[in-house]
């Protein structure tokens, strides 16, 4: 049987990866690489993370690496913006992101082999590889488990040195598209948002930005709506348009 081992690498810099990562990424003999990045820049990009991560923490006893990358070409998604077919949009991707896998790992990993895809952050917190795996357990006879990582959230309120919640309060970890659906309530984590969203919460309202987390090119702004949204919105684009990509996420409070 084949086994796959799911691996969060946390948000960026190679110091977040885990022990328990390490000893997995020392385990796999085939790792394979897929990016949804909005330009193939990206993909590179976030490829080439992953291979660092590898250089540094794979032990190379023989001279020549003991493992090897397999990158997956990743296949269109239909625009859906907030329409009501947006989750099928999103099923039908991982419908054909799965086919592609399965036939990968039918191809390039050998029976008894262990094979592992590095992901982003935290491999449950909206990332699509535990999902797309289910389906590729109903083409392929394979046993995966998942190693968890260090996630954007986490590194965004400690580089800004806060608490995520209030005291006694929850805390919603959210899209852009879901706040700019249901509005603002308490305190709310937001990922996922290419519209910047805060900006239509009340001006008094408390953010926490930050984009690239993790990285040497790491963003960080913090302060109300009113007073920096418009220097968010404009460092997002700058960087965006010179990157080619970006990732960030944000933590927003109410001021009620």
């Amino acid at each position: 049987m084949r086994r796959i081992h799911v691996i969060g690498i946390g948000a960026g810099d190679p110091d977040f990866v885990t022990a328990q990562a390490v000893s997995a990424l020392n385990d796999t003999q085939v790792f394979f690489a897929m990016d949804k990045g909005p330009r193939r820049g990206a993909a590179d990009e976030l490829v080439a993370v992953r291979k660092l991560i590898c250089d540094r923490f794979i032990r190379v006893e023989s001279g020549e690496p003991g493992y090897r990358f397999v990158e997956l070409v990743d296949p269109p998604r239909a625009a859906a913006g907030d329409t009501p077919g947006y989750r099928q949009v999103v099923a039908d991707w991982h419908a054909e992101r799965a086919r592609i896998w399965a036939a990968a790992i039918e191809t390039e990993l050998d029976d008894g082999a262990t094979g592992s895809f590095l992901a982003w952050g935290d491999p449950s917190l909206y990332d699509s590889t535990l999902r797309i795996l289910e389906k590729v357990a109903e083409y392929l006879d394979i046993q995966y488990d998942v190693i968890p990582g260090i996630t954007a959230i986490q590194v965004l309120t400690a580089r800004h040195r806060i608490p995520l919640n209030d005291v006694g309060e929850p805390v919603l970890i959210t899209t852009g598209r879901q706040l700019r659906e249901h509005g603002l309530t308490g305190s709310a984590v937001v990922m996922l948002d290419a519209e910047c969203t805060f900006t239509r919460c009340p001006p008094q309202t408390r953010i926490w930005w930050g984009a690239y987390l993790g990285t040497p090119d790491e963003l960080l702004y913090a302060g109300t709506v009113g007073e920096i949204g418009d220097e968010i919105v404009a460092a997002r684009a700058e960087a965006r348009a010179r990157h080619g990509w970006i990732m960030d996420t944000y933590l927003l409070r109410s001021a009620d």
